[in-house]
């Protein structure tokens, strides 16, 4: 007999259309609220050729980081990054509101199925006030 799958913490982040600094100021930002399979020193590199390119990372959002003293400066994006974030919707919806926390965030597309939810956002830096 099968049980109703458990909630499902980890979600899959696609970015792209950005370089790998930007790329990497990203990963940063969710492994400080995640606990993820990237760590500190896997910084996101650019390759050679005229194919675009595309870095992943998992995060679980029940998973939280070892604590820090320090209080991190906002990462600043040289323009818009496109992140695709990809699993279960409470789970999706834990990162989108990590990232609203510190980037201009805009969903540009949501495929929704019965137990994942793929969400297209847009993201850019906050303006100094």
């Amino acid at each position: 007999m099968n049980s109703p799958q458990a909630h499902a913490p980890e979600v899959e982040v696609v970015v792209s259309d950005c370089s790998a600094t930007d790329a990497g100021s990203l990963f940063a930002e969710l492994c400080r609220h995640f606990g993820s399979d990237r760590c500190a020193e896997d910084v996101p590199r650019e390759t050679a050729g005229s194919r675009p390119t595309m870095w992943t990372g998992r995060f679980d959002t029940s998973a939280s980081p070892g604590e820090s003293s320090a209080t991190p400066s906002p990462p600043s994006l040289s323009g818009p990054v496109k992140a695709e974030i990809q699993g279960e919707p409470r789970a999706v919806e834990r990162v989108r509101r990590a990232l609203d926390e510190t980037f201009v965030v805009q969903q540009l597309g949501v495929v929704a199925g019965d137990q994942e939810v793929e969400v297209e956002l847009q993201l850019e830096s906050r303006r100094p006030a």
